[in-house]
């Protein structure tokens, strides 16, 4: 039988695998911290299930590798919208 800890490990590699979610994400949606996150599925999942880590890893690879593409549309959202709450009326006629 394994621990809660073990089946935790599990559930988020299954949903790190499914949605192709980040390690913030999948403890957002868990209510844990990423260090969790990480030391579950980074430790604790591939001696349960290396299938499954491996290709969790893989998942989290690619995140890695698209995080600075992810970083810079905030960044541009963020100024678009202060740039709309600077100017509201920009755009209408009065």
């Amino acid at each position: 039988m394994r621990s809660q800890p073990e089946d935790r490990a599990v559930m988020l590699g299954a949903y790190i695998l499914d949605h192709h979610a980040t390690v913030r994400a999948a403890a957002g949606q868990f209510g844990i911290s990423k260090s969790t996150v990480h030391k579950d599925v980074s430790e604790r999942l591939p001696r349960i299930a290396p299938g499954l880590a491996a290709a969790v890893s893989d998942v989290l690879q690619q995140n890695k590798q698209e995080r600075h593409i992810r970083g810079g549309m905030a960044t541009k959202q963020k100024y678009a919208l202060l740039a709309r709450n600077r100017h509201p009326a920009a755009g209408t006629d009065k």
